[in-house]
């Protein structure tokens, strides 16, 4: 298995480099050279398997010789076994037609934890059998860092430095970056916004002597093994629901489209997906891109669903690539106009590509608490407000899709984001017991200016590698 930049100036690598590479030298993105195709038969027969057999016959076509049969189910298995439920990716029914996916009883109970987790070990794995050490740098409107840390934390190879945007992520959040107190593993308070964040990550990855210099790796969700990861649950789900004999929708909040972008490869891969639908805040430029073709940053708005404020949608490169016939110099072209601008227009014939997949939707502040109440009224489920944004949106889909069920992922717990959901409910949700003490640990915090060179600074005084 190969992979190549969207943009088409980087290496082809294997699995095991796109990894560790994370961001392709050219500023791109890395995407398998071809994708994979399960048959129905295929699909039929991951009825009544585990997650992690599912998450095996899934993944495995994609990573080619980079770990052993015996390995790669080692892998799997070490990176699930901390999860909450059995299951660990549970279907509740909202409603007639609108299932609703439990993707928070990771460690972290969020969505982030079923890729972060599994990076980890395969990092791990990697690592350990090359004796080589990386500094691992992540940017987190909230929750990629905190799962990132708790998979990478203690590991003698690894240094974690999470950049995050001051006072813009819940406190939950932040204290689940902070609190960890193991030497390798570093919470950065960036003065800016999550896509600020996102820049100076991608600054350093095209700082080439740096990047050499630090062994630089990435686990954001412009790393490809993250989307894979991800792809395994919307098969678990279809399954459950009758796939392949039977289509299925799927409903995604999402900001930085990788979540999303998971359900498109999967559909690629033969798995019977009708709609994906884009379900976005107030930071809507998923959505208005989608309506007219015009992707144009107007700012980002705070919201109680902090880990949507994103405008620059990385993993929406990947949507376009495909969008272009995997034309990378047409990639590039709208990604350059990005920078120097802020804005590209999609052309008529991409957009035609994308509406055959995607549709979408959004939710402003309002509507998002009028939705964790009304669904903790009619169904019992409490949400939190990302998931909140995506079933508002889910309720449409599942109203207008004609018997075909709708499967909206629910992101994160409810735990995370206290304040939001007690304001919609009066209910305050508690955390897990083996977070109760979240609020008593100490934490530790470097604040950081919106700086390329002094983010660099602190990575090279702090790291142990």
């Amino acid at each position: 298995m190969r992979y190549v930049s969207t943009r088409g100036e980087a290496p082809v690598l294997s699995f095991e480099e796109a990894m560790l590479t994370g961001l392709a030298r050219d500023g791109g993105l890395y995407v398998p050279e071809s994708i994979p195709q399960l048959s129905t038969d295929d699909i039929a027969a991951l009825a009544g398997c585990s997650y992690e057999e599912t998450a095996f016959r899934v993944m495995k076509p994609f990573i080619g010789d980079a770990f052993s049969d015996d390995e790669f189910r080692g892998i799997i298995a070490r990176a699930y076994e901390g999860f909450g439920h059995t299951a660990r990716a549970p279907l509740k029914q909202l409603g007639p037609n609108h299932f609703l996916l439990e993707l928070f009883h990771g460690p972290t109970l969020a969505f982030k934890d079923f890729a972060m987790q599994l990076i980890g070990q395969m990092f791990q794995t990697s690592l350990a059998r090359s004796g080589n050490k990386v500094t691992i740098v992540g940017a987190t409107s909230g929750d990629t860092g905190s799962a990132a840390i708790e998979a990478f934390q203690g590991l003698g190879n690894v240094d974690v430095f999470i950049m995050y945007p001051h006072g813009r992520v819940s406190e939950v959040q932040r204290r689940q970056m902070t609190t960890p107190d193991a030497s390798n593993v570093h919470a950065l308070a960036v003065d800016g916004d999550f896509d600020d964040c996102q820049a100076r990550l991608k600054d350093m990855f095209n700082d080439h002597a740096f990047r050499d210099e630090v062994k630089l790796a990435g686990v954001n969700s412009i790393n490809w093994a993250r989307v894979l990861a991800q792809v395994v649950y919307y098969f678990s789900s279809a399954v459950a629901l009758g796939a392949p004999h039977r289509s299925v929708n799927f409903t995604v909040p999402t900001g930085n489209f990788g979540d999303i972008f998971a359900g498109f490869i999967a559909r690629e891969m033969g798995l019977p997906i009708d709609r994906l639908v884009i379900a976005t805040n107030q930071n809507d430029i998923l959505h208005r891109a989608m309506e007219n073709g015009d992707y144009s940053k107007r700012g980002v708005t705070p919201s109680i669903s902090p880990s949507m404020d994103i405008e620059v949608s990385s993993n929406f490169e990947r949507a376009l690539f495909w969008a272009h016939d995997k034309d990378a110099r047409a990639v590039a072209e709208l990604m350059n106009e990005l920078t120097q601008n802020g804005a590209f227009r999609i052309s008529d014939n991409a957009m035609a590509k994308l509406k055959a997949v995607y549709d979408s939707g959004m939710a402003d502040e309002e509507t998002t608490s009028k939705t964790i109440a009304t669904t903790l009224a009619d169904t019992g489920e409490l949400l939190c407000p990302h998931s909140a944004v995506g079933v508002h949106v889910g309720n449409d889909v599942s109203a207008s899709a004609s018997g075909t069920p709708n499967i909206t992922l629910a992101t994160a717990h409810p735990a995370k984001f206290p304040a939001a959901v007690e304001a919609a409910t009066d209910v305050h949700p508690p955390l897990p017991k083996r977070m109760s003490d979240l609020y008593q640990r100490s934490e530790r915090i470097t604040r950081v200016g919106n700086d390329l060179s002094e983010l660099q600074s602190v990575i090279r005084e702090t790291r142990q590698s």
